[in-house]
């Protein structure tokens, strides 16, 4: 399934060569994986929990400390003939951590696994991201396709009007037959304003997701081949969807949380190294004649055991804390796996639906075509009324608006079963516009640091801001296909027809 969908990578780098003058599927893929701020806000919060590590780490390995002082001594007892003016200290400390009881190990593999966790976490992040521009694509798509339906219905019936308003007045047509034909346009317009409306809706929320206003966009690419059934589909989300992955790890990862809990109990022992230097900077007994050292330095080394006898039941409720908690993973990875499977079928229903729905909406669009062409033409004989060519005309805009509201369902629906199989992320999609963000690259760059002073972080991409884009309207440059489209001046022949119903 993998290469298959490789292969969508393909197509839609051939589509942007093919349609280089309108904006492809790719390009507003890539330019909501490189700005949006959804997901570079994931990445920060994956980079900040890659640091989870080397906190970890630090609690096993040596700390060395420092401290001095200047004491200035200014009132001295009557009877103390050495003590000095002042004195300087100072002393520096190594303290290794020889046994901890398994806490510093077992803290570090729990992050570790939780690092794990975070990048299926980004993944799921990018493949939601991808889903979302998917479909606020087609969103635009298909409401200027229905944009234009409507505005084409809108001057088929400015056309009726006109002549039933011509046939009128020759007598041939009621008072009656030009009302139908007035509230039927009256209809209509209301019909293109809420159309239009919908379309600036759709284009708002593409500006959301991508960062910059849709051009003319290009049809999007053929999906490539999706399983033949749910369960094969299931069968590769339950490997490959990301979602599951990361609650699948966190739920590892709390296996570790007990054992750091359970070290709590148990003995602790270090080893302590240190030097101490001491300076009276000459007051020590003076204006005694005092001959004595006045500066000197001390080395001490200790072995230092920590057992804990009684902490007041703070380890059992630690660890019954860390067990809960463990359970509470466990629980939530099997609402993740339910998930998916609901997702994947549901996807699959969708996507197997709309297919129907469109295979039937075209033949309706067809049989609708030759319904309005039979209707128009026993109207010109007298066998059909105006209101039945309304309706004939109100029934192919219909069959019209379900065709390319099934078409967007249709894609959406298969690249969101792409998507729950773990197969619309970045990797799939052949994305050329440089190097693909890789979590692990930070992770392993910090992730044995040792360094106090180690604080410049790799530089990051913000996310761009969508206030100086203009407010998106409602106007379609993009012609309706053949298949949509009527001919308007065809419904003029309604000038030379006859009505039988004649007062």
């Amino acid at each position: 399934m993998r290469a298959s969908f490789l292969l969508f990578g393909t197509i839609l780098a051939g589509t942007s060569v093919a349609t280089a003058s309108a904006e492809t599927l790719q390009d507003a893929l890539l330019k909501a994986y490189q700005t949006n701020p959804t997901l570079t806000g994931q990445r920060a919060g994956q980079r900040a929990a890659d640091q989870n590590v080397p906190l970890a780490r630090a609690a096993g390995r040596p700390t060395v400390a420092t401290s001095g002082g200047l004491n200035e001594n200014f009132i001295r007892g009557g009877n103390s003939f050495t003590s000095p003016e002042r004195s300087l200290n100072g002393t520096i400390g190594v303290t290794v951590p020889l046994y901890q009881g398994g806490a510093v190990r077992n803290s570090v593999r729990a992050a570790e696994i939780r690092v794990e966790a975070g990048q299926s976490t980004l993944r799921q992040t990018e493949a939601q991201l991808f889903t979302a521009v998917v479909s606020a694509y087609n969103n635009v798509l298909r409401d200027e396709a229905i944009v234009g339906l409507n505005a084409q219905n809108v001057r088929v019936l400015e056309t009726n009007l006109r002549a039933s308003r011509d046939r009128f007045e020759v007598g041939d047509l009621t008072r009656t037959d030009v009302a139908q034909s007035e509230a039927r346009l009256s209809l209509a317009r209301a019909q293109l304003q809420t159309a239009q409306a919908n379309l600036i809706t759709s284009r708002e929320s593409y500006v959301s997701l991508v960062g910059e206003a849709p051009g003319t966009l290009a049809a999007p690419p053929v999906l490539p081949h999706l399983p033949a059934t749910p369960d094969a589909a299931v069968e590769v989300a339950l490997s490959d969807n990301p979602q599951l992955l990361a609650a699948r790890r966190s739920r590892d990862a709390t296996d570790y949380d007990i054992k750091v809990a359970r070290a709590s109990r148990l003995p602790q022992v270090g080893v302590t190294v240190g030097q101490n230097y001491s300076n009276y900077l000459g007051t020590l007994g003076s204006g005694q004649g005092y001959q004595g050292t006045q500066s000197g330095t001390s080395t001490a080394a200790g072995l230092s055991l920590s057992l804990p006898l009684f902490q007041a039941g703070r380890p059992a409720a630690l660890i019954r804390q860390a067990q809960e908690l463990r359970s509470q993973a466990i629980e939530q990875a099997t609402l993740a796996e339910r998930q998916v499977i609901a997702q994947t079928r549901s996807a699959y229903a969708v996507w197997r639906s709309s297919q129907e729905v469109i295979a039937s909406a075209e033949a309706a669009v067809a049989a609708n075509k030759l319904s309005l062409e039979g209707v128009r033409a026993e109207n010109s004989v007298g066998t059909r009324t105006i209101l039945d060519i309304l309706n004939a005309e109100q029934e192919l805009l219909n069959s019209q608006v379900t065709l390319v509201t099934a078409r967007r369902d249709a894609y959406v629906a298969g690249f969101a079963l792409l998507a729950a199989m773990g197969e619309a992320e970045a990797r799939d999609l052949g994305l050329e516009g440089g190097p693909l963000y890789d979590p692990s690259v930070n992770y392993a760059r910090y992730r044995g640091s040792i360094s106090d002073f180690d604080t410049d972080i790799a530089g990051t991409t913000a996310a761009s801001s969508t206030k100086l884009v203009p407010a998106q309207n409602a106007v379609v440059t993009r012609p309706l296909e053949p298949m949509l489209q009527s001919d308007v001046d065809r419904s003029t022949r309604l000038t030379t027809g006859a009505d039988t119903r004649r007062p």
